[in-house]
């Protein structure tokens, strides 16, 4: 989920999960000794409960801090929850501010995690392709007959978002939808007619332009491929082989206590936003709450490639979306956007100069991953809003920080 500009508050509470993605992509990818460095074994690691740590306050304990400190006062934050691993050994844990009115926040507490979910489907994908169960150049007709330029469409076109299938978010008549009902149950057949019956942007695998709509179908394909709902695929393929044991699906707008609260002014005025329904977010079965320690895991395992063959591992990282991306007369530049080999989508994940990232976006909801395959560094980062909040990917912005604090020679790009 993501959009980068806004021409009015109730507009960007529906673009939110454009913008993200649109920004991602300003970003730039690993560069091949980077993807060498695979982690194994990490999860041996994890905490069995997810809390502040209390290591010494000096090197990059204190400057993590002192970054999220700054951050939070600078941008208006409400709370600032954080977890830096290195070699899936803790740096340092931390929550600031609260998730409620007396309320502080705390590592433990669960968020929505967006597009970090697509990500796992990425995973996921190639996972069955390492099994010898699908290849990716199958076309979605076999599996989902009903959509239109299905045969012409790809597993790979799905997960590397060059299907041409125009993006529902956007829609004007969906965002009215939105703002009029942040509580809305939407299903995948209305966000994906909305974008079906529009002309696709461009022949399918012949340009770049993000959609949410062709994340919904894939989960629909992994399902239909693996006679498995897809919560339960991701499940057996992804969260139990990391150890994400606070990283889970729901099918309504539940979030496990405790809950980390969040709070937007998307709608005019300053209100509650923690159970406005994510359910046009992605594909139903990997709408999914996470927490601090989960999301650092996350960034680790899918950013190493520990779950997957070295050649699956360099297609999840560039699935032939390099040198794709430009303008034509019926795909503007600001949808077709230009994918290089230092920046540009792979499957289900955003290439960063040398980290492998996701950040989503969610109506007063800001969090971010990112991994540096070569030094085996993990960020991770949850923000929510108080009034007057600086716009935008907040979680993503203090990330770019640590990671210029802690490696200076390995920046991670201003959106563009």
């Amino acid at each position: 989920m993501t959009p980068a500009h806004r021409t009015s508050r109730p507009c960007r509470a529906a673009v939110t999960a454009l913008t993200a993605v649109t920004a991602l992509l300003a970003l730039s990818a690993p560069a091949p000794a980077a993807a060498r460095a695979r982690t194994t074994g990490e999860g041996d690691n994890w905490p069995a409960h997810c809390a502040s740590s209390h290591p010494s306050g000096h090197g990059p304990v204190r400057d993590v801090l002192r970054i999220a400190e700054q951050a939070k006062r600078e941008l208006k934050l409400k709370s600032v929850i954080l977890r830096v691993t290195e070699d899936g050994h803790d740096v340092v844990t931390s929550a600031l501010g609260e998730s409620m009115t007396g309320v502080p926040a705390d590592p433990a507490m669960h968020f929505r995690n967006g597009n970090i979910a697509i990500s796992y489907m990425g995973t996921a994908l190639m996972r069955l392709v390492d099994q010898g169960r699908v290849r990716l150049d199958d076309p979605v007709s076999r599996w989902l007959p009903h959509i239109p330029h299905g045969r012409g469409i790809t597993l790979r076109m799905l997960a590397n978002s060059t299907t041409g299938l125009r993006d529902y978010v956007p829609d004007p008549g969906f965002q009215q939808a939105v703002t009029a009902n942040p509580f809305r149950q939407w299903t995948p057949d209305e966000l994906v007619s909305i974008s079906t019956s529009q002309e696709p942007w461009y022949a399918p695998g012949t340009n770049w332009s993000y959609s949410h709509a062709n994340f919904v179908l894939l989960g629909e394909a992994l399902e239909k491929i693996t006679h498995t709902r897809l919560d339960r695929l991701l499940e057996r393929e992804v969260l139990g082989p990391l150890g994400l044991r606070e990283t889970r699906n729901s099918f309504t707008p539940e979030i496990p206590e405790p809950a980390l609260h969040a709070f937007t002014a998307d709608r005019g005025a300053y209100e509650e936003s923690t159970y406005w329904n994510p359910s046009w977010t992605t594909a139903p079965g990997a709408v999914e709450t996470t927490d601090i320690c989960d999301l650092a895991r996350s960034a680790s395992g899918i950013g190493s490639g520990e779950l997957l063959s070295r050649p699956a591992y360099e297609e999840l990282l560039n699935p032939g979306t390099v040198g794709l991306g430009h303008a034509t007369a019926t795909c503007p530049a600001t949808v077709c956007l230009a994918q290089t080999e230092e920046t540009h989508y792979g499957m289900g994940v955003v290439v960063l100069n040398d980290w492998v990232s996701q950040h989503p976006l969610f109506f007063g909801y800001s969090a971010s991953m990112a991994y540096l395959p070569s030094e085996r560094l993990a960020i991770a980062v949850s923000t929510t809003q108080d009034p007057g909040s600086v716009d935008g990917h907040t979680a993503h912005t203090i990330v770019q920080r640590i990671a210029a604090a802690l490696t200076p020679d390995h920046p991670i790009p201003d959106f563009g």
